[in-house]
């Protein structure tokens, strides 16, 4: 365990936690909109802490507030209803659906260019969006686990970054991580991105087994494997948004 971690009782306008964390050098601050956190070293005591947090009051307040309306001004990549015609999201494109009435029990869901759904000629039209939306996602989470194993055979043999595994997650707010023990977590909305996008998820965190940090050796490694990584990390800070708020 990285953290240890604490509910604070304060005055402030927002309340935070502070993270104890023995690789903590300085006290910092990770604010989204909804929590605060102050991450800071073991022998900081909690009324330097808090100190340190009031200080900073009139930024985490503006930061949030910036963070909450950027939230409130993106578009879910979702159809209004996943009916006849929608647009699906997939690879950072749209594509229609396709929905044919079959003598089946489960709606499968297969891609040729466009989505075609076959679904159960009994279902009701009441229950198709949940349905198709269901069916959509199950194909979306093995298509990313598809994708990102195909990465991994890509890059883990050059350097030695094998994981011990491999598994696909929802996440609200992380695009994946890697564990002490080289266990390898990723987010399955990253199969909404550009592939090379995913790519490089993938190798960040395969170079996370070799350096656990983000030092310029760690970058110099994911460098090796992608060169342009710096593009693909500027398109998930500007789009990651509507990506996480998921299907």
């Amino acid at each position: 365990m990285l953290f240890n971690r604490v509910q604070v009782i304060n005055t402030l306008p927002f309340p935070y936690q502070i993270l104890r964390s023995k690789r903590a050098r300085l006290v910092r601050l990770r604010v989204t909109s909804q929590q605060v956190e102050v991450i800071a070293p073991h022998g900081v005591s909690e009324q330097s802490i808090h100190r340190f947090v009031s200080e900073k009051q009139d930024w985490v307040l503006s930061t949030q507030e910036r963070l909450k309306n950027r939230r409130e001004n993106l578009r879910s990549l979702a159809p209004a209803t996943y009916t006849h015609g929608a647009l699906l999201p997939y690879r950072d494109r749209s594509y229609p659906l396709v929905i044919v009435p079959v003598k089946r029990k489960k709606i499968t869901l297969e891609f040729t260019g466009h989505f075609i759904a076959s679904v159960p000629h009994t279902l009701l039209e009441a229950d198709l969006h949940e349905a198709i939306r269901s069916a959509f996602t199950r194909w979306l989470k093995l298509e990313a686990k598809r994708m990102v194993e195909q990465c991994v055979d890509k890059h883990a043999a050059r350097y030695g970054l094998y994981p011990r595994s491999i598994k696909i997650k929802t996440q609200k707010s992380r695009w994946g991580s890697c564990g002490v023990y080289n266990d390898i977590n990723l987010n399955w909305l990253l199969i909404l991105a550009p592939p090379e996008v995913l790519e490089y998820v993938v190798v960040h965190e395969l170079c996370h087994i070799k350096h656990r940090n983000h030092s310029s050796r760690f970058w110099e490694l994911v460098a090796e494997h992608m060169p342009e990584y710096k593009t693909l990390r500027q398109w998930l800070k500007i789009n990651g948004g509507h990506l996480l708020m998921g299907l």
